[in-house]
């Protein structure tokens, strides 16, 4: 039982707000503090045979990505997202695939 409580400890760990805000970077009398969205995971198993055979096991696992950052100048603060070019590319060419596919569907039912 140790083992699954370390591996519970280092998730709790591993998912923290220090992982979602960054370091705040400061120029010029301006701050930015850095946001990220995290994900995670955790997952344990343990069991006994009858013929006295134990099994374990146990992992986590973590996704972050940034969703823009906190600009504070002054009294003002503001929220600058972050652009995912990639998110965005993906997403146009699902949707160019699906139209695609229903102009097939259209002119295989005209001809």
């Amino acid at each position: 039982m140790d083992r699954i409580d370390e591996i519970l400890t280092d998730a709790k760990d591993a998912m923290t707000v220090s992982r979602v805000y960054g370091e705040p970077y400061e120029k010029n009398g301006v701050t930015l503090i850095p946001a990220a969205a995290i994900m995670g995971g955790v997952g344990t198993g343990e069991g006994e045979g009858t013929d006295e055979s134990t099994g374990r096991g146990g992992g986590y696992g973590m996704r972050a990505r940034p969703v823009g950052a906190y600009k504070i100048d002054g009294e003002k603060v503001t929220w600058i997202p972050a652009v995912d070019t990639s998110r965005i590319v993906l997403t146009g060419q699902i949707v160019g695939i699906v139209a695609l596919l229903v102009l097939r569907s259209i002119f295989k039912r005209k001809g």
